[in-house]
Parts: structure tokens; sequence; C-alpha cells
């Protein structure tokens, strides 16, 4: 069993998203478990505080180490191991597809810290943090949607949460590429027809065309990651040149 730890100020409401759909049916069957820790239980005042003004002056209040540290240590006491622990943070590194298999891959526990106010203590982050991470270049009011997210990403990559693993070797960003487009029923919605190579059965044909829409979807939207992708091969070069006859055609 796969096992998240959240640390928030809100575990109701994390708790209860990642209690839903596929995750839901995925802790009932025992293939993961998430558990959210409520960090104002490991204050030591009445009053259940968590937060205080900062150091040096300036607006809004910091969380303060000692709870925080309350709670990692608690967590970390009862599963007998210091756990893998990432803050969720505008000052981490970028969360890619790449770090979701690398914390499925590395770890069978994780930890993930959702900050509030101004930030948390700095020490608290050097004496208990393993690695910092942020959903990209934006502030949230709180670390709680982007521990949903982190959770979400590894967790349905854990063996049996979802039905096969082509479930996700074929979706965006797990080879570095886009999704080609997708189409249901009906047939012909508003007048735009799903494209006829979906309908010919020939999965071979099939195949050719997703990857081409992938490779034209990704350089179209995303260069970043075009300009990373290996395309040597025979058959990519060939959709390559296809691609290049498409745009003089236009």
């Amino acid at each position: 069993m796969y096992r998240i730890h959240i640390m928030t100020l809100f575990p109701d409401v994390v708790g209860d998203m990642l209690c839903e759909s596929i995750l839901g049916r995925a802790q009932e069957r025992g293939y993961i478990r998430v558990d959210c820790w409520q960090i104002r239980d490991f204050t030591v005042n009445k009053q259940r505080q968590v937060d205080d003004y900062p150091y040096g002056g300036g607006r809004g209040a910091v969380m303060q180490a000692d709870p925080l540290y309350r709670c990692w240590d608690h967590i970390c006491q009862e599963m007998g191991e210091r756990l893998h622990t990432i803050y969720l943070s505008p000052a981490g590194r970028t969360f890619r597809q790449a770090d979701a298999r690398r914390l499925r891959d590395e770890y069978s526990q994780l930890i993930l810290v959702c900050g509030h106010y101004e930030g948390i203590d700095e020490r608290f982050i050097e004496e208990c943090v393993d690695e910092e991470i942020s959903l990209g270049d934006f502030v949230l009011t709180g670390g709680e949607i982007p521990a949903m997210a982190v959770a979400d990403a590894v967790c349905r990559l854990v063996p049996g949460v979802l039905s096969d693993p082509s479930c996700y070797e074929n979706e965006s960003h797990w080879n570095g590429m886009l999704e080609a487009p997708q189409y249901s029923r009906p047939e012909v919605w508003h007048d735009r027809a799903v494209p006829p190579i979906l309908l010919s059965g020939n999965h071979a044909k099939v195949d050719q065309w997703r990857r081409k829409q992938a490779i034209a979807r990704t350089r179209d939207r995303r260069p970043d990651l075009y300009a990373q992708l290996d395309l040597s091969s025979k058959e990519d070069r060939k959709l390559l040149q296809e691609l290049e006859e498409a745009d003089h055609e236009i």
C-alpha cells in the first residue's frame, strides 16, 4: 500500500476531495491510503495557535516551527521511520510528471506539508523538509490545492489504482509530449465530424495518426518540450515530413 500523509489546517476539505472517484475506490481496495493531519492538534496553547508575527516586521503571519514539528514527528514516530517530506511552496521546483513517477518509484510513503499565511518558519524547512515543490510561477492562499494535485498525480500511478498502465502511459507528459486529440460519440457534433481515420478500424493507422498529432500538438503548444524530443527514428522522420508538407499547403 502506498501512503501519503498531508499536514494541513483543513483536513476535512482535503480528505473529502481525495476520497472521491478513482482515488476513493483505490483507498477502499487498499492500494493507497491518504491521511490528513490537523496541525492545530499539535499545539501546546489553549488557543490552538499555529502562527505568529514575523521577526523583522512585515505584513501577515508565519506558521510556527513547533506545531509543524510536533505534527511531523508524530507521523514519523507512528510510522516507525523518518518519511520523505515535501513542502508545497512557490519557491520550490516546478512539479513535473517525471516527479510523480520518481516519488512513486522511490518512496512508499510521503509527507506533504501545506503552508499558509506568509509561509512557514524556515527552521522547520531546514530540519524536516527534503524537497520543496511548486505547481508553477504563481501564489495560492495555501498549500492544500498543490498537495492534492501532487497526491493525485502520484497515487494514480500506483499499480491497481487505474485498470491498466496504458491508462497513463499514453497520456500527456508521460513520454515528453502532449497527448493527441480525443473524440467520443456522436460521430458528428455541431457540424464537426470525428476524423475519418479513427473510424477506419485500422489500428496501425490510428496509432500512426495519434503519434503525428501528438508531435504536432507538442510542437505548436509546448516548444520547450518539443525541443527535447528524440524524433530521429525512421517512422518519426516520415511523420515530420508529412507535417512539413501539410504546413506548406496551408
